[in-house]
């Protein structure tokens, strides 16, 4: 990314922003993020050197970052607060520490600070205002990415699901009033808390971005301005506002903000020729390059590599010549919960979602580890360039805990009959799951219908993201029900489904179960509402009289909503007059246990899924993600150690589609990225 200065600073001369080379090692065409700055306030918080009296100030003077009264080097790395738990925070913070970082960058998601309209929620691994400090207090600067917008890799580049539901339809990234009065409302809460952290006021936050890529989205100049005076109204008239954006004449011209207090940033491909764009920049504003270590993965392809002495050959080019770098990431993480975002290709169903696992291929591991070549490669060069003291931090110990018998306890149906009756919706035709108030994981949709001899074709044109239908006949008794699995559509390969002809005594009933796999973080489809967004045909007619009912499962940052109590007593009823011809696919719960003797063996772990189809895992009741080791490549879930306890230890996993034949999970000791079949057509999502 590329920055320079058009403001004129209080010397009144006019100082260009320091070379801030950061360095993209993939492709272009998915969005990763770009660092952003933040300044000094006008009252900036004094300290003595001796007899003088100087001021905390974090600035750019003459082609350099200044901190106080010496020339900076940013060696920094993103490290993301809400991929990793509270717990293991200060733990990864000093395994940056160890690789001779001197600054962590950090994205600040919307989504989980306000996962439903107006309740804020800043505990547990939302408490930003901890992170920060910890930070300050392990002598790292900060570089604060405030969005709204933050892309990321996170669900809907980190916008609340429930944006999507307000009517009228928000306009999202521009200036609509009522989307700006919403985004005011968040900055109201947010930068505040930031405010007693800037650099000025002792703390470590040098610098703060606004929206992240502008120029490949939109360009409502009059978006961006409402942002800077935000901004500004709680920060000061002193803070550098910053934005990001692709090194070319019209991503500049459309994500810039042509007033004289805004910087301007740049990011590029590995192979580009820096020098023709950091020209081009500087008709805008100083020149700069964020730095990829690795790159993200999705579903169905192959896990993304990037080799270690290229890596740390391409930084020192950076270091030597004095600029400064940020690499990203240094500390990928998880991505718990429902929260990994997607990306799509040129049309909307070219549909590509995250792993749960956002290791990245960053110096340090998903777990910690950092007895790796990329991190020693990295800590090589950056120990020329940064004469703090490295300290030494030992690798992470992980742990197989072996074997895990699982039972099934609750059936799909099963979970249906839980269901309270005032949390279903009735409606003539499907709703969103925004609408519905179901903003992640599953929603199940019912209906009726009468069945033809010959046998019946539904089609459904827009679903998103995955379908699983099942039919069964309608019971007078409680409990008699057993959904009978008929196939599955989905948002990359819409196809229509057959139902098979079955005698039942009344109109068969059809059971939709559709998966939000996470939403587009990046591009013009960015508003990825969720579930069944179109009509459903059967036979082609519109097929009324719905009911939409919740799978309540809990997301990252959220108290368990749903009982996850071993029924070990509960039988699935075996009294239907169906049989499966397709074999038993019906979505249920399964339950095991394992047992920890005592507080020094707990260890971080994996939990392997090879064997099992698809689905979400709980370990004590916290979502630890997404499987899909039919598709991969990830085959295993991490487990950190402050999840596990002494004593019985309880996983529970939601299974989609077929489980394991001998209902074994098994915990290991490494993770693995080699499942999934090099053929499979999910790499074309």
């Amino acid at each position: 990314m590329v920055m320079t200065s058009r403001r004129s600073w209080p010397s009144t001369r006019r100082h260009q922003l320091a070379f801030v080379l950061l360095l993209v090692l993939v492709a272009l065409g998915i969005c990763v993020p770009v660092f952003a700055l933040l300044p000094s306030l006008s009252s900036p918080q004094s300290l003595f050197r001796g007899d003088k009296m100087i001021s905390r100030r974090f600035y750019i003077k003459a082609d350099v970052f200044w901190k106080d009264e010496n020339p900076f080097q940013i060696i920094g790395g993103d490290l993301h607060y809400f991929r990793v738990l509270p717990e293991y925070w200060e733990d990864r913070l000093l395994r940056a520490k160890a690789l001779g970082l001197n600054t962590i960058q950090v994205y600040v998601p919307w989504n989980l600070h306000e996962p439903k309209p107006g309740i804020m929620v800043f505990e547990g691994i939302g408490d930003l205002v901890s992170f920060l400090k910890l930070c300050d207090n392990l002598d790292f600067l900060v570089m604060l990415r405030a969005g709204p917008y933050i892309c990321g890799e996170w669900d809907l580049g980190g916008f609340p699901a429930w944006l999507l539901a307000v009517k009228p339809r928000l306009q999202l990234r521009t200036s609509d009033p009522a989307y700006l009065k919403l985004v005011e409302r968040w900055w109201d809460v947010l930068l505040p808390k930031v405010f007693p952290l800037l650099y000025s006021n002792g703390g470590p936050v040098i610098m703060v971005q606004i929206e992240n890529e502008y120029g490949s989205y939109g360009h409502d100049k009059a978006y961006l301005r409402n942002l800077v005076s935000m901004a500004r109204e709680h920060l000061g008239d002193d803070v550098i506002v910053y934005t990001t954006d692709g090194g070319t004449r019209e991503t500049l011209e459309k994500g810039t903000v042509p007033v004289d207090d805004v910087y301007s940033a740049v990011d590029f491909t590995t192979g580009d020729d820096p020098w023709p764009i950091f020209e081009l920049q500087k008709k805008f504003n100083a020149p700069g390059r964020e730095f990829y270590t690795g790159w993200l993965t999705h579903w169905g392809e192959k896990i993304a590599k990037t080799d270690a002495e290229f890596t740390a050959a391409s930084l020192e080019k950076i270091l030597s010549r004095n600029g400064s770098a940020v690499l990203y990431m240094v500390h990928g993480g998880t991505n718990f919960g429902f929260y990994n975002g997607a990306n799509t290709g040129s049309e909307e169903f070219d549909y590509k979602p995250d792993l749960t696992s956002y290791d990245y291929d960053a110096p340090i591991k998903e777990s910690g580890d950092i007895d790796n070549p990329k991190f020693q490669a990295l800590q090589r060069v950056i120990k020329k360039y940064n004469t703090a003291p490295h300290s030494i931090t030992p690798s992470k110990q992980l742990k197989a805990y072996g074997p895990i018998k699982m039972q099934m306890t609750t059936s799909l149906f099963d979970l249906v009959s839980m269901t309270d009756p005032a949390d279903m919706i009735t409606s003539a035709n499907p709703i969103s799951m925004e609408s519905s108030g179901q903003m992640f994981g599953f929603l199940l949709y019912e209906s009726s219908y009468i069945t033809k001899k010959s046998g019946n074709i539904l089609r459904i044109p827009k679903v998103h993201d995955r379908a699983q239908v099942f039919v069964s006949c309608l019971s007078q008794e409680a409990n008699e029900g057993v959904l009978r699995y008929i196939g599955t559509t989905e948002r990359w390969n819409n196809q229509p489904i057959s139902l098979p002809t079955i005698e039942c005594t009344s109109n068969t009933s059809l059971f939709i179960l559709v998966e939000n796999m996470g939403r587009v973080n990046y591009g013009s489809y960015i508003f990825d509402e969720k579930g069944i967004l179109s009509s459903v045909y059967l036979d082609g007619q519109i097929l009324h009289g719905w009911k939409m009912i919740p799978i309540p499962f809990q997301n990252l940052n959220q108290r368990p909503n749903l009982s996850f109590e071993m029924h070990h007593n509960r039988k699935r009823s075996e009294k239907s007059n169906l049989t499966n011809d397709v074999g038993q696919k019906e979505p249920a719960l399964f339950a095991g246990e394992f047992s920890i003797n005592s507080a020094e063996e707990i260890k971080d772990t994996y939990l392997s899924f090879n064997g099992w189809g698809k689905g979400v895992a709980f370990v004590n009741k916290f979502n630890i993600g997404r499987y899909w080791p039919s598709v991969g490549p990830q085959c295993n879930l991490y487990v950190p150690a402050p999840l596990l306890k002494p004593g019985k230890n309880t996983l529970v996993i939601f299974e989609l589609e077929s489980p394991h034949l001998e209902l074994l999970l098994e915990a290991v000791d490494q993770q693995d990225f080699t499942c999934g079949s090099n053929n499979s057509k999910v790499n074309q999502l």
